[in-house]
């Protein structure tokens, strides 16, 4: 206590300082004039009278200011056992409670408002529970038993449900009702709590809950009676203000090392980005192939539909006229709606490029966080651990073109719920929680989270079968904790994934061949973005594309990686994440498991799920991106080890092995070209004298997953206009198998051919009247050439399709086609 911020002054003469003081009643006080002579009389008759229980016992209150006669009503008094302690202006309730209790000596410190809202008489309940080895005992309206004798009105009430609800979530969940002000202490963890605290405000009493809970104290919360008084202090917008206090505090608790890591994983993803985040309207990451195109597409029709409350689930858009069934496609709604203000006010290629970094900036957090609490204490292990999760060369692969493959923040969340149902402590509120994140991490991406699942079913049996006792205590709070949370997850969904399987336009797979597999050498190899050891050609001859490099960890990581797990076999987590690692690399060979530089061919155990629901659309090589966090923890684990040895030279050798395997993966920052600009034709408007209502611009070619340009045409021009084809996943045919792109027409084909190979075939009647047909399926208002590889052929070839030539208009050649143009 600060002696020259307040004054301890007795009513009469002075305590004897000899006496052992076994209970301190602590009475926050401002302008307590009326209420305080009552509530005083009552503690002071009830202790004693009950001085065979409670032993001697003082009170103090805590005067924050008063401009009224609460002090005289103190000072009055004759009994020395009654003290004030006083602050020159008023502060707040935290600020009196922290002079309060600096200023007592008992062995138990009770806290109890002025208005006695709580009856002294309940204090019986409260030092039960600290006789039962609670270190506190504090008193709740919320908890069963409780009993309400006056309410308060009916909105103040709810205001303050909502935001004992708020706090419980945000400061201290598991305790129902942290502002009754009815709160029984011991003496010296009490004077530690409150010495600890820094907020003046109402928030104190969760600070101080939050201290006891850090410091593993154990608190009871016992139902008392309650009733409303009248003159409360407590106004409807101080839970608010409580809020905004535990706020401040939350930020003022962090660590300084959480804060760097944190800053440090955001510099990284800029300095990933570098190429195109600072100019992403005029910059283009050509390893993205045409998805760039297509998620700025994405984030600018959930923008447009949100602002005109569209169906966020289809478009018409492209694909048109049959559309594109969203919530089929990878369009993110969980970011792509969020986002939509800064889409709608700065534009799709600026959204999405913030968008990028900041998650891919978050995701290397969220592990840091997993890791730290789960793994390793080590700050500098964790950061390198997580750093791997998120930087690994798969992740950067799909940091091209993929935000649902980069923005994986919630997969840690997940994980980490999940863990905390199988203590069985609070099942229903961590089921609840958890069927909220998996429906939200569904919003984001359903294949990350089909990825995420294997992962932890890898690692859960692994560990299960090395830990039997394990199993035992958790399978039921685990079992009952995923039900709740599949309950809690299935309505949320339920519309949404039955306009994805159901709805227009939606389709039963998505068919990948018979490669998309990883070759075993894929494993050990470097991928092309590696700052140090990348070898593009090798990549790509191991790879679907650029984006789809999903191994690539390096053979001097993995050969790391198999020391570590030899050295510290005998740690269970240290087996299962080994196992979860390598049997996750192996599924993700495939159905069909070449060995490397032979003919010999085996069936991997992928071929057991290949062909299942949902198993059948996933890219089998993506199982790989398993491995990294798998792999980061690992090396958390082995540099912590290395950080506590004390010999020198283990820990060098230790340390020099690590960053052999790490040096050789940091990513390089990822390329970027200069965008093409888009035609003034789009950007000027002067599309709209070419198309009526419902009818189409058909750029030619179509737009296909190989030339997505269109679609930036598209958004440049504010979704002006509809077109047909596109790069979206679609269905095709009776079967209604998956597809990249609409489904293709002879002209569409043909034009296409055109394009790519400069050839036009001999085009007579046959080949006009399917152009009819095809424009008028289409609702084509005009055809549009915008200067591409081989245009003079397609030019040649729409001329002789429609039977006149084009104009060139601003910036494109241009059929009209409505009669009489």
């Amino acid at each position: 206590m600060d002696p020259t911020s307040s004054t301890v002054e007795p009513t009469s003469s002075s305590v004897d300082p000899g006496v052992v003081v076994d209970l301190s009643v602590v009475v926050p006080a401002y302008n307590e004039e009326r209420r305080l002579g009552p509530t005083l009389d009552a503690i002071t008759t009830y202790l004693g009278d009950n001085e065979g229980r409670f032993g001697h016992w003082e009170i103090i209150v805590a005067d924050d200011g008063s401009d009224d006669g609460t002090r005289e009503v103190v000072t009055s008094r004759a009994d020395p056992r009654v003290q004030l302690v006083t602050s020159p202006r008023n502060r707040g309730k935290g600020h009196a409670l922290r002079l309060g209790v600096a200023a007592t000596r008992g062995h138990r410190v009770l806290v109890t408002d002025a208005d006695l809202a709580a009856p002294i008489e309940e204090l019986e309940k409260l030092d039960k529970e600290l006789g039962e080895g609670h270190a506190a005992a504090i008193g709740s309206r919320a908890a069963p038993g409780a009993t309400i004798e006056s309410h308060q009105h009916p909105i103040r009430e709810l205001l303050g449900r909502a935001g004992n609800f708020l706090i419980r979530q945000a400061a201290v969940p598991g305790i129902r009702d942290t502002q009754c002000g009815f709160k029984l202490f011991e003496g010296d963890r009490a004077r530690e709590a409150f010495a600890a605290s820094r907020i003046n405000g109402w928030g104190i009493d969760v600070e101080v809950l939050q201290h006891f809970r850090r410091a593993d104290w154990e608190v009871a919360e016992v139902p008392v009676r309650w009733s409303h008084q009248s003159g409360s202090k407590v106004r409807p917008l101080d839970y608010a203000k409580v809020l905004t206090e535990l706020g401040r505090l939350r930020a003022r608790s962090l660590r300084p090392v959480d804060v760097l890591v944190t800053v440090l994983f955001l510099l990284m993803s800029v300095g990933l980005y570098s190429g195109r985040l600072f100019d992403p309207d005029h910059r283009y990451l050509v390893d993205s192939l045409q998805d760039q195109n297509q998620w700025e597409w994405f984030f600018a029709v959930t923008a447009d539909n949100v602002a005109h409350l569209h169906n966020p689930f289809f478009s018409n858009l492209q694909g048109f006229p049959d559309g594109v069934n969203l919530m089929a496609n990878t369009v993110m709604l969980g970011l792509s709606v969020p986002f939509a203000p800064l889409t709608l006010l700065a534009g799709p290629a600026v959204s999405l490029s913030v968008c990028m970094a900041l998650g891919l900036a978050a995701t290397a957090a969220a592990w840091y966080w997993l890791i730290v609490k789960r793994v390793v204490r080590q700050r500098a292990a964790a950061f390198v651990g997580a750093s791997l999760a998120a930087f690994a060369p798969p992740m950067v692969s799909h940091a091209n073109a993929h935000p649902n493959f980069v923005i994986l923040s919630m997969i840690p969340l997940i994980i980490d719920r999940a863990l905390r149902l199988c203590t069985g402590t609070r099942v229903v509120r961590d089921g609840v929680v958890l069927g909220l994140m998996a429906a939200y991490q569904i919003f984001l991406g359903e294949e990350p989270l089909l990825l995420a699942s294997i992962g932890m079913v890898l690692f859960a049996a692994s560990y299960g079968v090395l830990n039997r006792d394990v199993v035992r205590a958790s399978w039921r709070p685990l079992l009952k904790g995923l039900g709740i949370a599949a309950g809690i997850c299935a309505p949320i969904i339920l519309i949404p994934l039955y306009y994805q399987f159901m709805g227009p336009q939606s389709y039963k797979s998505v068919l990948h061949g018979d490669n998309a597999g990883n070759s075993p050498l894929a494993l050990l190899s470097f991928a092309e973005r590696s700052l140090i050891a990348g070898n593009e050609v090798r990549a790509n001859a191991l790879s679907l594309n650029p984006t789809e490099q999903n191994a690539f960890y390096g053979w001097p990581l993995v050969a790391l990686a198999f020391a570590i797990v030899v050295r510290l076999w005998e740690h269970a987590l240290v087996k299962a994440l080994a196992f979860t690692a390598i049997a996750a690399a192996i599924l993700s060979m495939g159905p069909k498991i070449r060995i490397p530089l032979t003919d010999t061919v085996y069936s991997g155990p992928w071929a057991l799920l290949a062909h299942k629901p949902l198993f059948e659309s996933v890219i089998e090589g993506r199982v790989a991106m398993i491995c990294a966090p798998a792999l980061g923890m690992l090396l958390a684990i082995a540099v912590e080890k290395l950080a506590a040895t004390r010999r020198l030279g283990t820990q060098y050798i230790g340390l020099l092995a690590v960053c052999m395997a790490v040096i050789p993966i940091i990513p390089a920052p990822l390329k970027a070209v200069d965008r093409s600009a888009v035609p003034a034709f789009f950007t000027d408007g002067t599309y709209k004298s070419y198309v009526r209502a419902g009818e189409s611009i058909v750029p030619v070619p179509l737009a296909d997953p190989g030339s997505a340009e269109p679609l930036h045409w598209q958004t440049a021009s504010g979704l002006g206009f509809k077109m047909p084809g596109g790069y979206f996943n679609g269905p095709y045919g009776d079967d209604r198998i998956g597809i990249y792109g609409a489904s293709p027409r002879y002209t569409s084909n043909m034009l296409r051919d055109v394009r790519y190979t400069g050839v036009i075939p001999t085009i007579g009647r046959n080949w006009q009247a399917q152009a009819k047909v095809d424009f008028a399926y289409w609702h084509a208002g005009a055809l549009v050439i915008a200067p591409q590889p081989n245009d003079d052929k397609l030019r040649t070839a729409v001329e002789k399709l429609v039977g006149k030539p084009g104009k060139w208009v601003d910036g494109v050649w241009v059929w009209d086609l409505h009669e009489g143009s």
